[in-house]
């Protein structure tokens, strides 16, 4: 009996073509159009090109500090100021008279750099222009102390170095938050259409009592429900990991870069692993979604209790973004939601770490069979399933 009101549900869920699109088209779009933006994002200002002016009058030794950087484009005008504000410039770099031969002469000269904090090209071009000048800076300032038979080590004593503990590529940990996200993101939505539908949606329609008076035991109707929202949500996951995997693979650099670096003679186990995160945060989710669509007694009502469950995949991004791969203790994998970052993290920087694994699968599931024994009761009581 369990499997054919199993069987009768999946077929309902998926002969719904509002519910499909729902359930999987919408699903895979956002995740594609979060993977190409992110693709985008860390490719930094590769390809970009920004509008700097400059006074008409610049020197040929002032332009060549800058004009080395193919992201930069030089535009001369008799009011750098004025190009900014009116959009043909990204930013203005503003020199005192007779720049280099003051420089030359050891005087102390002004550059200004204007800008527009707020807006990201700007701010990037101030950023440029401010390195190359502090670069110039530095040069000037060695040739001035060989001159005068001074070593430039002198005004700089300490060669600060900078080294990484990790040789990992540093776009894996954006990847560390994107996926885990992408992932809740995806089992919620396609999941939240038929959780709602199948509880609260029998109420609205008045089907619901028709139902119950069928010689089901109500444990095993709700088991199979349960179990529908479960598959739903578990082939939502999947898909979805394949599909940014593809994505992944074939239409980006920079993430494809980082993916290989990182998964290189683990794949098929960190692939693997993925695959059982997503079928127990399906279930995790599916358990949630169903107590939520116990309690509502509309379609909308039961999603409006739902949408703070979603929204709770937005925490552990704060929590776990600043932390190490190597600072991951027990408490980010017992706590439901933020383990599933933290797992998927851990696996995406190369690491298989079983008893992590255990301890995100068991906490999960304890969580699940807190929640079914809840809903369970509720459901026994017709005031939670007739009204």
């Amino acid at each position: 009996m369990l499997r054919k009101i199993y069987m009768k549900e999946m077929k309902d869920a998926f002969r719904d073509r509002r519910t499909l699109l729902l359930t999987v088209l919408v699903p895979i779009l956002m995740m594609t159009a979060m993977t190409f933006f992110y693709e985008s994002m860390i490719s930094g200002d590769e390809g970009e090109t920004y509008n700097l002016a400059v006074a008409s009058s610049i020197g040929t030794e002032e332009e060549s500090i800058l004009s080395m950087n193919e992201n930069i484009e030089i535009i001369k005008s008799e009011e750098p100021e004025q190009a900014v504000l009116e959009g043909e410039a990204h930013a203005a770099l503003l020199l005192e008279d007779d720049f280099q031969s003051e420089i030359i002469s050891g005087s102390q000269v002004e550059a200004t750099i204007v800008g527009d904090s707020f807006s990201q090209n700007s701010a990037t071009l101030m950023s440029i222009v401010t390195s190359h000048l502090q670069l110039y800076e530095r040069n000037i300032v060695a040739e001035n102390l060989q001159s005068q038979g001074i070593d430039p080590s002198v005004v700089e004593p300490i060669n600060l170095v900078e080294r990484e503990i990790s040789a990992e590529n540093p776009n894996i940990n954006l990847l560390a938050m994107l996926i885990p996200l992408m992932l809740a993101l995806a089992i919620g939505i396609g999941a939240g259409p038929a959780a709602a539908d199948l509880f609260a949606g029998e109420k609205e329609r008045k089907t619901m009592e028709a139902l119950l008076m069928t010689p089901v035991n109500r444990s095993t109707m709700l088991l199979a429900k349960w179990l529908t929202i479960v598959s739903i949500g578990s082939i939502i996951g999947i898909v979805t990991l394949l599909v940014v995997a593809l994505e992944i693979q074939f239409f980006t650099v920079h993430l494809q870069e980082a993916v290989s670096d990182s998964l290189e003679g683990q794949t098929y186990v960190i692939i693997g692993g993925g695959v059982v995160i997503s079928i127990v945060y399906a279930m995790f989710t599916a358990s949630l979604l169903m107590l939520t669509s116990i309690i509502g007694k509309t379609v909308k009502e039961a999603q409006s209790y739902s949408t703070p469950v979603m929204m709770l995949v937005i925490f552990p991004i704060m929590v776990i973004t600043g932390v190490g791969v190597n600072e991951l203790s027990f408490i980010h994998f017992a706590i439901p939601f933020l383990n599933l970052f933290s797992l998927i993290k851990e696996l995406l920087f190369g690491i298989v770490n079983y008893e992590h694994i255990l301890i995100t699968v068991v906490s999960n599931l304890i969580v699940v069979v807190v929640v079914l024994i809840i809903s369970r009761i509720l459901f026994m009581k017709d005031r939670w399933v007739m009204d």
